[in-house]
């Protein structure tokens, strides 16, 4: 790792944390080591702690830069920002002896702890059969837990030696779990079941391996390879097929070796006491390939073959007893066959990218599968039936304290950076864990496998704890809800209690506590699974609730701690604190909502729970008796009567809205205070006639330079320098809060009560004013999301800075504005009344596909409760035939003796929560579905669909099943076979039960935020936006190893810090470094976000990209041909995205001189850019022109002279004949025009004197092409392998360069010069 000072070169460091990332025996650069220095010791005098990085907790970042950054506003580029610096101490190399193999060098760094060494020996190709050993320094035994640094006569050049220890039980037990691992580690099956954090990656299918080396030994384009560039027939333009098989390419490397027939434990276990007095541990039972049945005995000195068989205990060693300290010597000696595919199987293992063998934070399901042969495994059986929680066997005591545990991490010292990230990492561990055991648990409640604390009561109301964790169910238990909403509020709350634990837990104020809290779909129930607060089991909630209320409002109580702690979150989280009435009439002060209650723990701990009102009512959805909200929400028919009284604005709606006002204040100041500062200048120009000197009044900053945003902030500042003394700026500023509604009359301070408008809850008579100024802010708040919100996210829209392409970017897109889905019918009705409804056709098409799948997702919801665990595979494929088929009268199949069994033994069982013999299920007809979804979509989304059935979506709305059926199965967790369905067969069905695999569980959770790291991220991106890209790389590099220090190796933010690199290193003219960092990108996104997330398309466009400049043109087609096969099957053809696409690929079919392909996508190309950025767009131009280039290159002079008068015109309206593009345009029409007539005649002479006249070769135009070679195709820079290109870039990266180390500013240099340079890369998906 490079520190960022100047004197060492700034290479790229590898940011090696994770120990998975050392397979093939790389060295290791060491864990960070964090110091925080200043790069100008002394610019303000702020310590490191101060930093602009650091921020004051998780809010107000922005600010706080501010005014750290105060201090040297003149001074050069960098003098007033500090920075934070990591910098990593030196490694140094060990030798490692271990028994039989010869001693090898490994890299380490002082920082880490002998059990990592531990980690990369058991990965290691050559040592990975080994568990149970330590390792020695000159005969010490080193202890596993100790920093390298702390050991004794440990340097450069030490020998460790690997030393076997004797086993235990334990210790076999993990020695089996290891073998069975190392066995398995090809298998994709845990992948496919959604076990231990696997998940699917298909990246290595279409580049043959990995990119980095191998593709350097490949050919170079200049030869360009003799490659088959014709695609499938689905992914040509224009193809209406869309096979779902291809998803899942074969990976050869999955066609498992066989190593053994059977590992198992035996059914001798546990060895009975006189065996035990042996030193037998326990007992394995094993069938090899060759078909030989073997018993094992595990003891202290190792394994070794004993005389037992299936049905006699002989325990006696057999002769030979081949005792060998592992498992893999001991198989390697019996079986021949096992010592051939094992050493393959780990050769391949090592050989595989570390990043397709990682875990993920958290569990990805994928929802399709292959039928996978279920084979033995002891392991995963011993696993299903015992709590063994991620390491249990590791930890001492079996089942973990998670409250202890999550409330301990967030206690960790956080006063600098090394500090900090410690905490971090601690808190994101213990996060995930959290979530997979929440999950599992939830999993086994639903499954009726948890036994219920309140087994008497009704199964609705019944509440759970399993490992140390409690669960309830999503029902309205004793009429809680009864006035919010009954079912449909219980089903809401935990979603905004998630919310509410999400906020409290980002402001992270130290002393104010929050419950693990994960919130899981399953099988049609919602579960909520929190962490135990300790003591609460043991008294009653009256007794333990010091602050809030119980009773929504009835009763309520305060407390002067919890005043405080939650006065600190009030500002960031714009909660305002108010009083309200309890049941004697005397007034309480709150400063959260009523709901809010606070509990003091045994463990003397401030918690707050029930968050599910942290943020303000929405309006717009809670119709209230004698209150009128305001014109432009009542033109859209709001207020509208909801399912629940639940509903809340969204936090950063919030936040948009305080902005918003905010620049409405600053604005209405300047202008008072411009209209005083004229009033006062008149009189000075009076008195200075009359002779008295006059002090210069600054001119107010009027010119249209300075923006809204400038000009507010020198107000501010003017206004702060002020001090209040001069009563006339105190007016200005007490006129401006009372027109935007701040709380406070002497400065800009918004906050809202969440109390307002909840039933029950009375406030004071003195309030009054307060109140209503209250109401009138939230009637504001719920105007500005219809009236600004929504139109700005069509704006964005249809100026393609906003391109969903799912459900799932749509409703990211909605709440990144904070809009809430439930809006979701007004969007697509204000779509439908914008003029430029074609442009945003592909909009309003995923709309409509997203609103049709949740109300789906709604029934299912409710018709799954119904069904029993037996029906579970008949019952979905019949809800999928009914919703998807075509197949008129869809029947379920009730397997019939099952029923009549069933009716025999209920009384016996007991019940899961909803198991009757309900057989409702099976009556639902696919007419009644969609009847149904219709009559769902106008009561919950306030939408009118036109459809009664799913074939007529399809015709209506131009929707495709295959991207239904997608979008259905990823809301309500069903997995299915991977086959092609047919569809529209109106003669069967086009489910069988049979297709119907699993269902998994659709899971929220808090996702902790490594704050240091994304503010290094952040600053690269402003320093790349200025033009600075050595030192936004640097930066950007920092963030990558923050990232890795608190997240390990795979996170969605890494993904995104991984592409901004490689965009970087591919503008800086370093294509290896880019391929090589983009192809981490690929294979993170298709790991942690899924193999046909919107995301990972983006990412596969753009490794295709890098590889095009790295010569790789087969690999690059590849690559690109999976992002359409993707595309279409996610969004289909219809798409603004789906034109850049094509124009690449257009692109590379044209460089490897397939004519006619190339045609057929850049064409379709032209269609769509014509389509969604309409007949002027310089996009359509540049279309145009790379059809024209193509009918050139085919001597179709006609056709290409047409394409570009087409573009010359777009270019000569829009950017005037001045311009260089239009010139280049011009030259190129007069240069086809000659070879049109030059083509004339020499086909005149051929008529004329026959095969013999002298035909004129034909020149070819190279200028253009470096236009395209620079120019971007939509956000994409798109690379020519003509030489002449390359070095005219090149030479083009190297003047920057030059120029921005003299310090030109990058807009000066963009005027001049083709490469350009759009990076505004937003940390979510779109790039373009």
């Amino acid at each position: 790792m490079v520190s960022k000072t100047d004197d060492i070169p700034a290479s790229v460091p590898k940011c090696k944390v994770n120990t998975l990332d050392l397979a093939e025996g790389e060295t290791l650069d060491g864990k960070e080591t964090t110091k925080a220095s200043l790069k100008d010791p002394c610019v303000c005098g702020h310590s490191a702690d101060t930093s602009v990085m650091n921020g004051g907790g998780a809010h107000n970042h922005l600010e706080e830069s501010k005014q750290d950054g105060a201090g040297d506003t003149d001074g050069g580029e960098d003098s007033n920002e500090q920075e934070v610096i990591v910098i990593q101490d030196t490694g140094f190399t060990v030798k490692i002896q271990a028994p039989g193999t010869e001693p090898f060098d490994l890299q380490v760094s002082p920082q880490e702890m002998v059990q990592e060494i531990h980690q990369v020996l058991m990965d290691r190709e050559d040592t990975c059969h080994r568990t149970c050993f330590s390792l020695q320094l000159d005969g010490n035994v080193l202890d596993n837990f100790a920093e390298l640094k702390s050991i004794e006569g440990l340097q450069e050049g030490s020998l460790l030696k690997v030393v076997e220890e004797p086993y235990t039980v334990r210790e076999a037990r993990i020695h089996v779990r290891h073998i069975r691992d190392l066995l398995k580690s090809l298998d994709p099956s845990d992948a496919y079941n959604g076990v231990d954090c696997n998940s699917l990656s298909f990246l290595s299918v279409f580049t043959d391996g990995d990119l980095g080396d191998s593709g350097k030994r490949k050919k170079k384009g200049s030869e360009l390879e003799q490659i088959d560039c014709t695609p499938p027939e689905h992914i040509l333009p224009g193809s209406k097929e869309r096979p779902l098989v291809p998803l899942q390419p074969q990976n050869k490397d999955w066609k498992p070796l066989q190593c053994l027939k059977v590992l198992t434990m035996s059914g001798w276990n546990p060895p009975p006491g006189n065996r035990k007095m042996h030193g037998d541990l326990l007992y394995l039972y094993m069938v090899t390939v060759e078909e030989r049945h073997i018993s094992i005995t595990a003891s202290t000195r190792g394994f070794y073959l004993n005389q037992s068989t299936t049905y006699t205990f002989n325990p006696k060693p057999a002769n030979p007893s081949f005792l060998s300290h592992s498992l893999v010597e001991l198989l390697s000696q019996i079986s021949p066959a096992f010592k051939k595919n094992f050493t393959s199987l780990q050769k391949k293992r090592v050989q595989r990218h570390p990043f397709e063998r990682i875990a993920t934070p958290f569990q990805v399901y994928s929802w399709t599968a292959p039928m996978v042969d279920h084979a033995m495994d002891c392991v995963r059986a011993e696993d299903a039936y015992t709590s063994r929680l991620g390491y249990e066997e590791h930890i001492p005591g079996q089942t973990r304290d998670w409250n202890e545990e999550l409330q301990t991490t967030r206690e960790l010292a956080r006063k600098n950076l090394p500090e900090r990230l410690l905490r971090e990492r601690a808190i994101f561990k213990v996060h995930s864990d959290f979530a997979a055991a929440a999950t599992r648990g939830s999993m086994a409640v639903i499954d009726g496998n948890v036994m219920a604390i309140n087994p008497g009561e009704e199964t609705r109301m019944q509440m759970f704890i399993w490992n140390n964790i409690f669960f309830s169910l999503g029902f309205d238990v004793r009429d809680h809800y009864r006035e919010l909403g009954g079912d449909a509020a219980a089903h809401a709350a935990p979603t905004n209690d998630l919310n509410g634990v999400r906020a409290y837990g980002a402001v992270d104020v130290e002393g104010l506590y929050t419950l693990g809290t994960v919130v899981v779909d399953y099988r049609g129930y919602r579960v909520t699974a929190q962490s135990i607060i300790p003591g609460i089991l043991e008294r009653e909630q009256e007794q333990s609730v010091i602050y809030g209320s119980i009773d929504f409002g009835k009763t309520v109580v305060s407390h002067g701690k919890y005043l405080d702690l939650l006065e600190k979150t009030s500002r960031p989280l714009k909660v305002q604190k108010h009083n309200v009435l309890n049941e004697k009439d005397e007034a309480v002060e709150l400063c959260s909502s009523v709901e809010c209650k606070g509990i003091i723990g045994n463990d003397g701990r401030h918690y707050i729970l029930d968050l599910l009102r942290t943020f303000p009512p929405d309006l717009n959805f809670l119709p209230v008796e004698g209150e009128q909200l305001l014109p432009e929400c009542l033109k859209q028919g709001f207020p509208r009567q909801h399912r629940h009284r639940l509903a809340c604005l969204r936090q950063e709606l919030i936040e948009a809205f305080v902005e918003h006002r905010y620049l409405l204040f600053m604005k209405m100041a300047a202008l008072q205070l411009m209209q005083q500062k004229a009033h006062k200048d008149s009189k000075m120009a009076a008195l200075t006639e009359t002779g008295s000197p006059a002090p210069v009044a600054n001119p107010p900053c009027t010119e249209d330079g300075i923006s809204g945003l400038a000009q507010a902030k020198q107000l501010a500042e003017s206004l702060a320098a002020d001090d209040g003394s001069d009563p006339k700026s105190r007016e200005v500023v007490l006129n401006a809060c009372k027109a935007v509604g701040s709380i406070s009359n002497t400065s800009f301070d918004i906050r809202f009560n969440p109390d307002i408008f909840s039933p029950g809850v009375r406030f004071p008579e003195d309030s009054v004013d307060d109140i209503q100024k209250q109401k009138q802010l939230l009637k504001d708040a719920a105007a500005f999301l219809v009236s600004c919100q929504i139109p700005s996210l069509i704006k964005d829209c249809l100026d393609h800075s906003a391109l969903p392409m799912d459900g799932a970017t749509l409703t990211e897109a909605l709440h990144q504005r904070g809009i809430n889905v439930r809006y979701l019918g007004n969007v697509l009705e204000f779509v439908n009344k914008t003029p430029a409804k074609a442009q945003l056709e592909h909009f309003y098409r995923i709309g409509i596909s997203e609103l049709i799948t949740r109300c789906a997702k709604h029934i299912f919801k409710t018709y799954l409760q119904g069904v029993e665990l037996s029906a579970l595979s008949a019952a979905v494929s019949h809800f999928l035939n009914c919703f998807l088929s075509s197949f008129p009268d869809a029947v379920a199949h009730l397997p019939a003796d099952e029923l009549v069994s069933r009716r025999k033994n209920r009384k016996r069982r007991n019940r899961v929560p909803g198991g009757g013999d309900n057989t409702a299920w099976a009556s639902l007809t696919p007419s009644e579905l969609w009847k149904n979804i219709v009559s769902e979509a106008q009561s919950y989304y306030h939408f009118t669909l036109h459809c009664e059935s799913a074939d007529q979506v399809v015709e209506e709305y131009g929707l495709q099943k295959i991207t239904l059926l997608r979008e259905i199965s990823i809301k309500a967790g069903i997995q299915i076979l991977i086959k092609e369905y047919n569809f529209d067969s109106r003669h069967k069905p086009t489910f069988t039960e049979e297709d119907i695999l699993n269902i998994f569980p659709v899971v929220k959770h808090v996702n902790p935020k490594a704050s240091d790291a994304f503010h290094f991220f952040q600053s690269g991106q402003a320093k790349v936006q200025q033009g600075f890209l050595k030192e936004g790389c640097e930066l950007i590099n920092e963030a990558l190893n923050l990232f890795n220090n608190v997240y390990g190796a795979m996170h969605v933010e890494i993904c995104a810090c991984l592409r901004l690199l490689a965009r970087l290193n591919y503008i800086m003219g370093d294509h290896p470094e880019a391929l090589s960092n983009q192809q981490k990108a690929v294979l993170m996104s298709e790991r942690v976000l899924g193999i046909e997330h919107p995301n990972t398309i983006q990412e596969y466009m753009h490794l295709a990209l890098y590889c095009f400049a790295n010569g790789q043109l087969s690999t690059a087609l590849k690559l690109l041909y999976r992002a359409r096969y993707l595309m279409l099957l996610v969004c289909g053809e219809d798409h603004p995205e789906m034109a850049l696409l094509d124009s690449n690929i257009g692109l590379v079919l044209h460089g490897v001189m397939e004519y006619d392909l190339s045609l057929r996508f850049l064409e379709n190309a032209l269609a769509i850019n014509s389509k969604y950025h309409g007949p002027r767009s310089l996009k359509l131009a540049l279309s145009h022109h790379l059809v024209a280039r193509v009918y050139e290159s085919k001597a179709e002079f006609r056709s290409a002279l047409q394409h570009e008068k087409e573009g010359y015109t777009i270019y000569k309206n829009q950017v005037g004949e001045a311009h260089e593009k239009t010139k280049e345009s011009s030259e190129y029409l007069k240069y086809l025009t000659q070879q049109a007539v030059a083509l004339q005649r020499t086909m005149n002479e051929i008529y004329k004197n026959g095969s013999n006249a002298s035909i004129m070769p034909l020149k070819v135009w190279i200028p253009f092409l470096l236009d395209t070679g620079l120019g971007i195709v939509g956000g994409i820079l798109l690379y020519r392998h003509i030489q002449k290109d390359l070095e005219n870039l090149k030479a083009e990266v190297q003047r920057r360069q030059q120029l921005q180390e003299s310090g030109k500013s990058m807009e000066e240099l963009s005027e001049d010069s083709p490469l350009q340079l759009e990076d505004k890369i937003p940390m979510d998906i779109n790039i373009d």
